[in-house]
């Protein structure tokens, strides 16, 4: 079933799946089941399921399973209420089915995940009803933005001042990928493959006001295994807590992500961004240029 399936005009810009997304999110409190959910988006229950995965990523039991969890989550970790109380409010009926779903999402019980006192694994999805109707191919990445705490760590790396989109001449389309080959120099150098490697793109963004939209850009890997390289340099990244985009597709298209994301997602997701360190992470899955690509884009954020 193709997705042009979904209306082009609609109630308040919004396409049918995201209609049901905002009721999703409206009656997150009360139960809700495919039939319920199917009338809402004026489609059989077979078609309904069926588009909604393919717009989403997600079965509509997963998304709203994800995103009370979540919200428990959230709750575990900024208030002092009750285990059970969290439960019923979050739509479970016992302290042990919560319990069980709970660690199957984080891998940890709640209250474990109470005492470490950190947002890690959270779906962040946010209510569409006020937002602009997002593209196709835009819908997945900002329904699938995570809130993950990352501790310290390293970078080894080599870096450079770049001009960034918003600087008076920016040079950030041609000056990273020219990082990026000589860090690629670097490792063949070292006899390792970079294209086996987890790597860093680190975009020291804590002056770039004061810069006017310059600052410096490291291409590298989170491992000491560079450290012998004359080229390469340390950078010492603090803990932070981040909101977390997933990128499918050639970078081409991220640039438009990350604006709905600062203009759109940001306001109303509870949180703001931070002049900190955004982490672009390339692992086994991406692949320059190509449609099945993935990254993640780490953008540093506090709770408001």
């Amino acid at each position: 079933m193709s997705l042009n399936l979904l209306d082009s005009s609609s109630d308040h810009h919004l396409t049918r799946i995201e209609r049901v997304l905002s009721y999703i999110h409206c009656h997150l409190d009360d139960p809700l089941s495919v039939q319920e959910l199917a009338a809402q988006s004026c489609w059989s229950r077979w078609q309904f399921q069926r588009v909604f995965t393919a717009a989403t990523g997600f079965t509509v039991a997963q998304y709203v399973r994800q995103l009370r969890l979540s919200r428990a989550a959230e709750m575990l970790v900024s208030t002092s209420q009750r285990q059970l109380d969290i439960a019923l409010r979050c739509g479970f009926d016992t302290e042990i089915s919560f319990s069980r779903s709970f660690r199957q999402m984080f891998g940890c019980p709640p209250g474990a995940y109470r005492q470490r006192g950190q947002r890690t694994g959270m779906l962040a999805s946010i209510n569409l009803q006020d937002a602009p109707r997002l593209p196709p191919d835009m819908r997945k990445p900002m329904l699938s933005i995570r809130v993950e705490n990352r501790p310290e760590f390293e970078v080894f790396g080599v870096c450079s001042p770049v001009r960034g989109l918003f600087a008076e001449s920016p040079d950030f389309a041609t000056s990273v990928p020219k990082l990026w080959k000589k860090f690629s120099a670097c490792a063949r150098a070292a006899q390792l493959d970079a294209e086996k490697l987890m790597l860093i793109g680190v975009l020291d963004l804590t002056h770039t006001e004061a810069n006017q939209g310059r600052f410096p850009y490291w291409a590298g890997v989170e491992s000491s295994i560079m450290a012998a390289c004359d080229e390469c340099s340390v950078l010492q990244v603090p803990a932070q807590e981040y909101a977390v985009i997933p990128h499918h597709g050639p970078l081409t298209g991220l640039q438009e992500v990350l604006e709905w994301f600062i203009r759109y997602w940001l306001p109303k997701s509870g949180y703001r961004g931070l002049n900190g360190f955004d982490l672009e992470i390339y692992d086994h899955r991406f692949r320059a240029g190509s449609a099945d690509s993935y990254m993640e884009y780490w953008v540093p954020i506090t709770p408001r």
